[in-house]
């Protein structure tokens, strides 16, 4: 799926990528079938697992409507009606433009030219060379695989086009694709026509037939080309040794002393040379190699065991290299955020095994804390909990992102938040809750178009200034717009935000709680109604 900030105005027909679900968390009957009386230490993980799933349980009781505004069993809240006074779409984009020109930005841009950017297709920096090489990715970003040859080829800025094929997990692939790659595996490149697989092979060949191009490892045969080529190796150690943990929860003590070891050599070679970078003060290949895994483990580790790799003291080095790389606008147009990665590696990997430790981190990631998605937003940073940023955040230009994404594409959000009181689709797919073929509540339009309306009036202006406004978001029990539907479809559409396929992180959570004050204007918590 591409997402809110489709140009064209059309919304794709691939799948839902993102919902709220439990982590894979079994009963304890089938925890502890088929253990012997000698294994301790698979019951005393299977007991970790149980209570997890108990304690999520109870955080997660909120979700039975899709909302994550409630964690107690109190009975759901009456939905109130709700006034259609915001400004029209045509109001909102000369909002946009005016506020494009006070902030020097242009976020309706065209993606293929500038910084990168997940909806460009062309790439060609400037020049007028041949292009020669064509990127098959994913369409979600999720793969990090694709992550790798696609931060390659913004680096050496390689002229080359894109092609964005589905995933497995969350939809078909085009027969075209197929006939050229019959195991449907990406990343591919077509390099002058030649089909290319394998996210090795192909960077190896972009590094050997592009040398004009920013040279990103060491000449062939020297000490630092033979140090470089250790460090590959150190990176598939470590994505091995975190999967181990991730995946399982039966050897949690064991697993993750081995992770942490395994982290402790990686920062030791990050210092080796000086830093920042693996190979000193530039970046490299084996910091492109890395640079999926570590932004996965970082998000996965802090969400499903309760690890944060960043920001504690423990890893000062991998402290200094995330600054490094998101300094770097090449990273920045690529980089997803931790709420994206915990829902997009379960069905990638088959699942993975949340541990005690983790709950709490993953209710605030999922923003089901009561305070992680509600405003006031606290500041991103290099510090910042339960995701560090060190870019930061500014949010009168983060609002304004998510702004122009949804004015632009308003028409196809609308209906695509619709999939939220619709109706699911017949040919389901393996990401939980992805539904390409989903049925919207086509019904509903009206509501549902006013109702986003006010959500991008409130990131303009600001909910305060908005709300003293003559297109203040009034509601009541009695006169207006029903405001049933619309819970539901914000609810769907908050949590299929995804980054950075539809915008940077510091906007996608700013969209993400600005569409809560709307669930939270529209619940009638107190039972008394504003009018």
């Amino acid at each position: 799926m591409q997402g809110l900030v489709v140009s064209s105005g059309s919304w794709t027909s691939n799948p839902i990528l993102f919902s709220r679900v439990q982590p894979r968390l079994q009963p304890a009957s089938i925890l502890y079938r088929g253990l012997p009386a000698h294994a301790p230490c698979r019951i005393r993980a299977a007991r970790r697992e149980v209570k997890a799933m108990s304690i999520l349980q109870d955080i997660m009781r909120g979700f039975s409507g899709g909302s994550s505004n409630s964690t107690d069993d109190r009975r759901p809240a009456a939905v109130l009606s709700f006034s259609d006074n915001a400004p029209t779409w045509e109001q909102l984009t000369d909002i946009v433009r005016a506020q494009h020109i006070e902030f020097g930005v242009d976020f309706w841009a065209d993606p293929n030219e500038g910084s990168t950017h997940p909806l460009a297709l062309k790439r060609l920096f400037g020049t007028t060379e041949p292009v020669r090489v064509k990127l098959y990715r994913d369409h979600a970003a999720w793969c990090p695989y694709c992550h790798k040859v696609w931060l390659q080829l913004e680096e050496k800025r390689i002229p080359y086009v894109i092609e964005k094929i589905n995933m497995r997990c969350y939809g078909d692939k085009p027969p075209s694709f197929m006939a050229k790659v019959p195991s449907g595996l990406l990343p591919v490149i077509e390099l002058d026509g030649r089909v290319v697989t394998e996210s090795a092979v192909i960077m190896a060949l972009l590094e050997d037939t592009f040398p004009e191009h920013k040279p990103l490892m060491p000449p062939a045969g020297t000490p630092a080309r033979q140090r470089a080529d250790g460090l590959m190796r150190l990176e598939r150690k470590l994505f091995s040794d975190w999967l181990n943990w991730l995946c399982s929860d039966w050897n949690h003590d064991r697993a993750k002393k081995q992770f942490e070891a395994t982290m402790d050599l990686v920062a030791t070679e990050m210092e080796r040379e000086g830093g920042p970078y693996f190979l000193g003060p530039d970046i490299s290949l084996v910091d492109i190699t890395f640079c999926p895994m570590l932004e996965r483990i970082a998000a996965s580790l802090s969400y499903y065991k309760g690890l944060y790799i960043r920001s504690q003291g423990r890893w000062p080095a991998v402290d200094r290299w995330f600054a490094a790389m998101e300094s770097r606008p090449t990273y920045l147009g690529t980089r997803s955020d931790y709420y994206t990665h915990a829902h997009d590696l379960p069905p990638q990997l088959g699942g993975c095994a949340m541990h005690e430790e983790g709950v709490s981190v993953a209710a605030a990631i999922d923003g089901i804390d009561g305070r992680a998605w509600r405003l006031p937003l606290a500041p991103l940073s290099a510090t910042s909990l339960p995701e560090s940023y060190s870019p930061g955040d500014n949010p009168p230009l983060d609002r304004l992102e998510a702004a122009a994404k949804l004015v632009r594409n308003h028409e196809a959000v609308v209906k695509f938040a619709l999939r939220g009181p619709g109706q699911p689709g017949p040919r389901p797919v393996a990401a939980p809750l992805a539904d390409p073929t989903a049925i919207p509540a086509l019904g509903h339009v009206a509501e549902a178009d006013a109702a986003l309306r006010h959500v991008a009036h409130a990131l303009l202006v600001g909910v305060e200034a908005k709300q003293v406004s003559p297109q203040a978001l009034q509601t009541s029990t009695s006169t207006g717009l029903p405001g049933k539907a619309v819970v539901s479809a914000a609810e769907y559409l908050r949590d299929r935000v995804g980054v950075p396929r539809d915008m940077r992180y510091p906007a996608a959570r700013q969209l993400r709680a600005h569409l809560n004050w709307l669930i939270d204007s529209l619940r009638d918590e107190t039972g008394v109604a504003t009018a």
